[in-house]
């Protein structure tokens, strides 16, 4: 593309202020931002910018070449990103809801229009795990994906395990930060976390799996019982995402809460920071560390995917040419986990096959067991509704 990159910005929240400050604060050369497309173009922002409020206003504008979109409307990031699609205008998107659920359009316009569309920033923050899975472990050698994708939670639960704080100060701090969504469910009850899940399954496996067929579940249910029982077992909770190809071929995917011992890379993962444990064959184990959540680190991994189409870089999608030994998704498996509960109805939800430990008092009830992923999965509702807290337990 042109050596000269004029960047029509769709959004100025967290991330959008931040790319706005740090070309600001840091000249990159070629590139500027030329327009901000916002919902308010006459609310004082504090900044000096071309502001407006007219998606036209950005793409009839003949010198911009060059879309990014950072807003939280998936409905609109997705027609924001497919009319630069069609224009055959690179495009960056921070938008990982969005391209969780409409990746694999995404991918057919792509190649349809020959455009560029990159979004490393929508999965770690500032650690660039799409690329490198992309480029790096671009083989068959690529056993598992695992570890802590929301920086946001992270936060709250070092603050909850290393300070004594509690579950509501941390979220309140977290949220003073800026590291929250503007809908926090989204960061505490893993859906943040499943959205980037699925976009790395596409990269690191050439599988793309509709986020309603996968299981998460989030921290909001967590209390002061459950962060007890993990310091007796001398472990920490972590809201952990896990992606891993079978030896017999099938792709299992889930984001849970664990209980992490201290041997495992992530449990001294702290604060707003991302871990990412990659394991294959031959290599074995490597680890990604960088902050994942906060304005300048993922701003800075907009930046990053801004600069690389300068080079004329996009995403090739080279194992989802080899459709016909893909591995294949399932939720057919067991391990083993810890729930906590009030009323004893609320086991009859799930079917233990196996029962390792239990415990039971007027204010406090929990059972280690193994249970299938399929049956967490169909009373995942259940289970949210009646409070229920429940963990992914390892045995190492």
């Amino acid at each position: 593309m042109s050596k000269d990159i004029k960047i029509g910005l769709f959004g100025f929240g967290t991330v959008g202020r931040g790319l706005f400050e740090l070309l600001r604060d840091v000249p990159t050369a070629n590139v500027s931002i030329e327009r901000i497309c916002v919902r308010d173009a006459s609310r004082d922002r504090g900044v000096t910018a071309n502001f407006t409020d007219s998606a036209e206003d950005i793409f009839n504008d003949p010198n911009i070449n060059f879309i990014v979109e950072l807003i939280d409307d998936a409905e609109a990031s997705f027609e924001i990103v497919s009319r630069a699609i069609k224009l055959r205008m690179p495009v960056v998107t921070g938008n990982k809801k969005m391209l969780a659920h409409k990746l694999p359009e995404l991918i057919k316009l792509q190649k349809e229009y020959e455009s560029t569309l990159l979004y490393d920033a929508s999965a770690c923050g500032s650690i660039p795990v799409i690329r490198n899975l992309e480029e790096y472990y671009d083989n068959d050698l690529l056993i598992s994906v695992k570890g802590i994708l929301n920086g946001s939670s992270n936060f709250i639960l070092s603050k909850i395990f290393n300070d004594g704080m509690s579950h509501t100060a941390a979220l309140d701090l977290a949220r003073k930060e800026g590291f929250l969504e503007s809908n926090p469910t989204l960061d505490l009850d893993g859906w943040d976390s499943l959205f980037k899940l699925v976009i790395i399954g596409v990269h690191a496996f050439g599988v793309y799996v509709d986020p309603s067929k996968v299981f998460n579940y989030g921290i909001t249910h967590m209390n002061d019982d459950d962060i007890r029982f993990a310091r007796e077992k001398d472990r920490r909770i972590k809201l952990v995402a896990h992606v891993e190809k079978l030896a017999d071929n099938r792709l299992v995917m889930c984001v849970i809460p664990q209980l992490i011992s201290r041997n495992k890379y992530i449990y001294s993962v702290e604060d707003e920071f991302n871990g990412v444990v990659i394991k294959g064959l031959f290599y074995d184990k490597q680890f990604m560390f960088g902050r994942g959540a906060g304005a300048r680190p993922t701003s800075s991994a907009v930046l990053s995917d801004i600069t690389a189409c300068l080079y004329n870089y996009k995403y090739e999608y080279k194992k989802m040419r080899h459709s016909a030994s893909l591995p294949k998704f399932t939720d057919d498996i067991t391990f083993r986990v810890y729930i906590r509960y009030t009323d004893p109805v609320d086991l009859g939800l799930l079917h233990f096959e196996e029962i390792y430990e239990s415990y039971s008092s007027k204010g406090y009830n929990y059972m280690v067991g193994r249970v299938s992923l399929k049956s967490l999965h169909a009373s995942r509702e259940a289970l949210n509704s009646r409070k229920v807290f429940l963990a992914a337990y390892p045995t190492d």
